[in-house]
Order: structure tokens, then sequence, then C-alpha cells
């Protein structure tokens, strides 16, 4: 069985200040052996994470569209910022990606994916965070579930990490033998979602994270 988390955070995010290198000795302590490095409007980060882990690193971007933040897993190149949600759905699939929407239901916080596009984008979705640790309330992960198994689309969770401390303690647990899109896919429909949220003080690093840019 492998531990993976599909949406992960580095230095390339403007909300964090976690190294690459740092991220990637965080998951050899922790034991995961599969990430999705997923930097806002960014792949850098899965493409400097690549090349110095000894595990699989699926090279991703959180994505800002016109319509709130939706992920796209296995890029080749970034998706540029800005565009509909269902536009943006759309790119990642012709890089032959898969899409996955994350924290679907989030109250607290800005980018999330408005209902309207929500309702269109989850026909080209793959796969709903059925569970992201930065959620606040427990209600707000049930809906995504509720959602996932209404539509038929397997969930992960996802730490949503922005810090190292983050990392490992919620994850999906799956089998998988190679990492290609269809082959993930199939390996998270009967994955264990390991489920552990993290105190809501978390968002207050991530707020200083992106103060602490801005001044230097």
């Amino acid at each position: 069985m492998t531990r993976a988390d599909f949406h992960i955070h580095t230095e390339y995010s403007p909300d964090s200040v976690m190294p690459v290198r740092s991220l990637v000795r965080r998951c050899q302590s922790q034991g995961l052996g599969l990430i999705a490095v997923t930097d806002h409007n960014s792949i850098e980060g899965g493409l400097r994470a690549r090349e110095m882990a000894d595990f699989p690193v699926i090279i991703g971007e959180e994505v800002t569209t016109a319509d709130g933040e939706l992920t796209g897993l296995f890029l080749t190149e970034p998706i540029p910022r800005g565009l509909s949600a269902t536009e943006t759905a759309r790119r990642i699939k012709d890089q032959g990606g898969l899409v996955s929407i994350p924290h679907p239901f989030d109250v607290f916080r800005r980018n999330v994916i408005t209902p309207n596009a929500l309702a269109e984008v989850v026909k080209l979705a793959d796969i709903i965070e059925g569970f992201n640790a930065r959620n606040t309330f427990k209600s707000t992960n049930a809906k995504a579930k509720e959602l996932a198994a209404s539509v038929g689309l397997p969930m992960t969770a996802v730490t949503d990490s922005h810090t190292a401390m983050e990392v490992g303690r919620t994850y999906t647990e799956l089998t998988i033998d190679e990492v290609t899109p269809q082959a993930l896919l199939s390996a998270i429909a009967s994955a264990q979602l390991v489920e552990r949220p993290i105190t809501p003080l978390i968002h207050f690093l991530t707020t200083m994270a992106k103060v602490r840019k801005r001044l230097f």
C-alpha cells in the first residue's frame, strides 16, 4: 500500500514558504510514497520536487480560474489563470491530465469554485477532494463526499499542506503499480481515506507567509 497526498504547496505558492527540499524530506520521514505538488498557478515546485525525490511526484497546479480554484494533475505545462473553470478543465484534459475539484464547499476560502461553475465543471472532473484537512467544518467535507457519490467520482483525502508540519497527517492509501492518469483513477476508486484535520489556526501561518513574501 502506498500513502499518497494529491494537494501540497511549496515556496512557489504565494501563501507558502515551505522549501521543496523540506517537503521531500518530510515526505520521506512520514512514509509518503506518492505526492502531487499543486502550487498556485505554477508547476515549478512540482518540477523541482521531482528532481529531488526518490519517490514519484505528480506535477500539478491549483489554478485560479475566473470561477474559483481547480486543480490539474499530470501537467506538462502551466495552465494560465483567469480562464473560466470549464475552459481550465478542458486545457487540463488537453494535456492528458486529470481534473480534481479542491475543497468545493469550504465557506472560509475566497477562491472556492462557485456553485454554477461547479455544476458545469463536475461533468469534466475526474476526482473530488472528499476530505481536505484544512476545511474547518466537518459538514464541508461531508458535502464533498455526497457530491462525489452523487456523480460517481472517486475521492481523495489531502492535507492541502502549506507547511511541513501538515505533511503526512492526512493521506490517501492505495495500491498502484504505475503512476499514470488511468492507473491512478483506478487506484483511487478503491483507496482508503485516512482523515486527520488540522487546527484552523494553521490559516494564520498561511496569512503570515503571504505578508512575509510581500514585504521581502
